[in-house]
C-alpha cells in the first residue's frame, strides 16, 4: 500500500459523509455536533485536498456533483468499516444489548437476512432481533420497526438511506414443468404458459409484455400476496415465476428461462430513523446488514 497517497485527514471525510448523508449543512452539525462554519471549512478542505468539487452550492441547498457521487460509496464503505474497528476494539459490540426490529419481505427475510444474523450473533449476542416479514411498509417514524429492508427509496426526508445494491429479477420454472410443456426459446413462446403472479395490478403484465412475451390476464392462473408462497408454486411445477438471481440461480430443481432476455432491475435500500446518530445498537444491527447483503 503506497501510504504517502493517503492525503487526507479522516475528520474531513467524516464531515462530507454526514453532510451527504443529512443533505445540508444544518442538519449534518446537529447529527455532528459541530457548528455549520466548523463543518463547512472541513468539507471546503477536504475538497482542497483531493482536488474536486463535491457539492454544488445554491443558497443553503447541497447538491453532490458527479465526483462526489463518485467518492460517496467509498467514503460510507470507509464509515461502517470505522464503526466496526471502533466496537471492535472498545469491546462494545459484546455488551450492546436490547431489541431491534427489522421489517423486510418475505423472501428476503426466507433468503438473505439469515447469513446477516448469523453474523450479528457472532458480533453482539445481547441483541434481540424482530423479523417482521411483510411486503407492506412499515412506518419507521412511528417505529413500527427500526430498520426497513426496501425495494424503493424512502420519500420522508427525516429517514436515512442507504442503496445496498441492485438486484436482477428473472423468469423461472421448476424443470418438471419444463419437461411438460417445453423450454421456451424466444419470448413469444411463453403466451400461453401459465404465470404465478404475486399481486393483483396490472403492472407486473405490462413490464412482462414490454419484454415481448405477450401475455394476458388470463395466463395469471395463480396469485399470492406472498412472494414467498408463489415462489414455492414455481418449486412445485405450477407456473412460471419471477424471482431475484441470487436466490433463483441457487434454487435446486428450477432453471432460468431466456437467459438472454434482460431482466428486471430492482433496487435493495437499507432503511433507518436518526437514531442510527444516537443508538449503539441501531447502529451496529444497520453496519452489519449493509455488510452481509451489500
Amino acid at each position: 500500500m503506497d501510504w504517502q497517497a493517503i492525503a487526507f485527514d479522516w475528520n474531513q471525510v467524516r464531515a462530507f459523509l454526514v453532510t451527504a448523508e443529512e443533505g445540508s449543512l444544518s442538519a449534518a452539525s446537529r447529527a455532528f455536533g459541530l457548528t455549520q462554519p466548523t463543518l463547512g471549512r472541513q468539507v471546503a478542505a477536504l475538497e482542497t485536498t483531493l482536488g474536486v468539487t463535491l457539492f454544488e452550492r445554491s443558497g443553503r441547498s447541497l447538491t453532490l456533483t458527479q465526483s462526489g457521487l463518485e467518492l460517496l460509496d467509498h467514503v460510507r464503505a470507509m464509515g461502517d468499516a470505522a464503526s466496526r474497528v471502533s466496537l471492535t476494539a472498545s469491546g462494545q459490540s459484546q455488551s450492546i444489548a436490547g431489541h431491534v426490529r427489522i421489517t423486510a419481505t418475505d423472501i428476503i427475510a426466507m433468503h438473505l437476512l439469515p447469513p446477516a444474523l448469523r453474523r450479528l450473533q457472532e458480533l453482539a449476542p445481547g441483541i434481540e432481533v424482530e423479523i417482521v416479514a411483510s411486503n407492506d411498509l412499515r412506518d419507521l417514524r412511528r417505529r413500527e420497526a427500526d430498520i426497513a429492508i426496501r425495494h424503493a427509496r424512502p420519500e420522508q426526508p427525516d429517514l436515512i438511506a442507504k442503496l445496498l445494491r441492485e438486484t436482477s429479477i428473472n423468469l423461472y420454472a421448476a424443470t418438471g414443468y419444463l419437461e411438460r410443456h417445453g423450454r421456451p426459446r424466444r419470448p413469444g413462446d411463453l403466451s400461453d404458459a401459465t404465470f404465478i403472479g404475486f399481486e393483483q395490478s396490472d403492472r407486473l403484465l405490462i413490464r412482462l409484455n414490454e419484454m415481448g412475451l405477450g401475455l394476458s390476464r388470463g395466463n395469471f392462473k395463480l396469485t399470492s400476496e406472498s412472494a414467498a408462497v408463489a415462489w414455492e408454486m414455481v418449486k412445485q411445477g405450477l407456473g412460471v415465476g419471477l424471482m431475484a438471481a441470487d436466490i433463483g440461480d441457487r434454487t435446486a430443481g428450477v432453471e432460468r428461462l431466456l437467459p438472454d432476455l434482460d431482466p428486471i432491475t430492482i433496487p435493495i435500500w437499507l432503511v433507518t430513523h436518526r437514531e442510527l446518530h444516537t443508538s449503539r445498537r441501531i447502529r451496529l444491527v444497520f453496519d452489519v446488514l449493509a455488510e452481509c447483503l451489500g
